[in-house]
């Protein structure tokens, strides 16, 4: 059984200027700082109603004009995946090129994907040739739209970590040959190519700063005042 939300919970449904408990902003920046880009899963099943589950609570993200322009695709057939592992992996093997000697070495070393091990692809599309929304806030920056995307990327990665699921972003592939592959509609464009599955490991810093690719930057640099 489901616990009933708290009374402050409930008030906040109807009325925004309601805070929400301190447990409950405890708990979501708990959320925030354990949500990681997974590599590393068990071969644990994802059931086809958790997977809905996490589109449905995706589809809860803002949007410009209310265009909800966000197209997931569960990739499921055993070639298809395979021709997109393929796709990474020499595409990953360039990318190692571009570095010097010893940074290309320690590129190598890093584990950058789970396509293997993942249970579930979810490849997530922005549909540019939406009419929905009637292009209300996309005239002078377009790129909200893919924008859109991305938050409903994020909302879904969040409420994955909820459920104890492991999410990883890869972005090591050519989005023309991923479009190829999928037989997608000229107008979606790939935002993200999305692994889920149950972690095998839990970590509160980021892989690429605990395997010393790169530090996390202090709050400071970021917030600039004029």
């Amino acid at each position: 059984m489901v616990a009933p939300a708290p009374e402050s919970c409930r008030q906040a449904d109807s009325d925004p200027s309601v805070l929400w408990p301190d447990l409950f902003r405890q708990q979501l920046e708990h959320l925030l700082r354990w949500r990681r880009d997974e590599r590393h899963f068990r071969s644990d099943v994802v059931s086809e109603r958790l997977l809905r589950e996490l589109v449905d609570h995706a589809c809860l993200a803002p949007s410009v004009g209310h265009s909800q322009p966000w197209r997931f695709v569960h990739v499921v057939d055993d070639d298809r995946r395979s021709r997109i592992i393929d796709i990474f992996e020499r595409e990953n093997t360039a990318a190692a090129a571009l570095y010097p000697e010893e940074r290309s070495r320690h590129y190598a070393a890093l584990k950058l994907s789970g396509l293997r091990e993942a249970p579930v692809h979810l490849a997530v599309f922005c549909d540019e040739g939406t009419a929905v929304g009637h292009s209300l806030g996309r005239r002078t920056m377009p790129e909200t739209l893919r924008y859109s995307v991305v938050c409903a990327i994020h909302t879904l990665w969040l409420a994955a970590h909820a459920r104890g699921l492991g999410v990883g972003w890869v972005s090591i592939l050519d989005p023309g040959a991923v479009r190829e592959c999928l037989d997608t509609p000229p107008d979606w464009a790939l935002v993200a190519y999305l692994c889920i599955g149950w972690p095998k490991e839990a970590h509160s810093i980021p892989e690429l700063e605990r395997k010393k690719w790169q530090e996390r930057l202090p709050t400071e640099t970021f917030l600039i005042d004029r």
